[in-house]
């Protein structure tokens, strides 16, 4: 048979690798995108493939590899206003990991965390995936228990969340400690000099804890002092958001500017401040953080810190398939970028 000769039946990779002179393992590894095969190869072995309309057996590859070609991304149900029970800035990311498998030839498989405690073994016990990926987690301290059983059982996962020592599994997360930081500083340039913070700050809570702790340098580096007492515990809901303003306006304590653990506690703290008649910003200026898509549209848009989503789905899956590969990985932090709107610039 020549090399142009038309392929007679079905085409198999051993077809593939007759044209492009190459041998089958190297096929099977180009058209798995594996750096092995250089990029001229690899592209050379998927434009046969496309000419031969060759499509990947997956179920045959998975037979052979013991593997299934898919991730699980497990979500954690969060209390909504809605029926979704996701919060919103995930949505974002659950689009760029969707991507992220794709582009490498995985399936994803979307789930909410189930809390009993063999809520892992549908998952990586049974096949259905080779690793997982969980966003959101509640109270770290009541959920780290169930990461230990997945490290134990040799789970492969990966994890969104708060980048800190001590933690179980690997993690990819934003500086939420520069975050706060570059938040409390904007409001201080803007003059605030009383600045409350509405996000719980326990170690059941170590993103929002790491954005007080951020806020709380940035406010000794002025000169000022934390005041313990312009600290309200919320939950990443707009009417924990709301409960904490109203704490804080019944505290009687003197207060400018409200940095908020999130956009959604932001959302709930304006409405608890225009209800109490105090003007945003020129009474109180207030900043949420995420930059979900409300933000841009509430009344007065909203300042925050815009999270990399797009950045994050591709370094979980990319994180996640070097574990499942048995090849070394870091764990990463993202930066945040500090996006100024109405709620905190004062006109004039």
């Amino acid at each position: 048979m020549s090399i142009n000769e038309p392929i007679k039946g079905k085409a198999t990779s051993f077809d593939i690798a007759y044209r492009a002179g190459v041998s089958q393992s190297t096929v099977s590894r180009a058209l798995r995108d594996s750096d092995l095969v250089n990029l001229e190869t690899r592209n050379k072995i998927k434009a046969i493939a496309k000419e031969l309309n060759y499509k990947v057996d997956k179920n045959a590859s998975n037979l052979r590899s013991q593997q299934s070609t898919t991730i699980a991304l497990l979500l954690f149900e969060d209390p909504t206003t809605d029926d979704s029970q996701i919060n919103p800035f995930f949505l974002s990311m659950l689009g760029s990991i969707t991507r992220a498998c794709s582009v490498r030839g995985y399936d994803l498989l979307v789930s909410f965390q189930q809390l009993s405690d063999d809520w892992h073994a549908d998952y990586a016990d049974c096949h259905k995936a080779d690793g997982i990926i969980l966003l959101g987690y509640g109270d770290y301290q009541t959920y780290q228990q169930k990461l230990v059983s997945l490290e134990q059982q040799g789970t492969h996962f990966v994890r969104w969340g708060a980048v800190r020592e001590g933690h179980i599994g690997h993690s990819v997360g934003s500086d939420n400690f520069q975050g706060g930081y570059e938040v409390t500083r904007h409001l201080i340039s803007c003059g605030a000099t009383n600045i409350a913070f509405i996000g719980g700050v326990s170690k059941g809570a170590p993103e929002f804890l790491a954005r007080y702790e951020g806020s709380c340098k940035a406010i000794k580096e002025a000169n000022l002092a934390v005041n313990p007492k312009l600290q309200a515990d919320a939950i990443n809901t707009d009417l924990d958001g709301y409960k904490g303003a109203l704490k804080l306006i019944d505290s009687g304590e003197r207060f400018d500017a409200v940095f908020c653990a999130s956009d959604l506690i932001a959302v709930g703290a304006i409405k608890a401040l225009t209800e109490q008649n105090l003007r945003i910003p020129e009474d109180v200026a207030v900043v949420g953080y995420d930059d979900i898509p409300l933000a841009s549209f509430s009344r007065p848009t909203l300042t925050t810190v815009q999270q990399d989503t797009k950045g994050a789905g591709e370094v979980l899956v990319e994180n996640l398939l070097h574990l499942i590969q048995g090849e070394p990985i870091v764990t990463n932090t993202l930066a945040g970028k500090l996006i100024v709107r109405q709620s905190s610039s004062k006109p004039g």
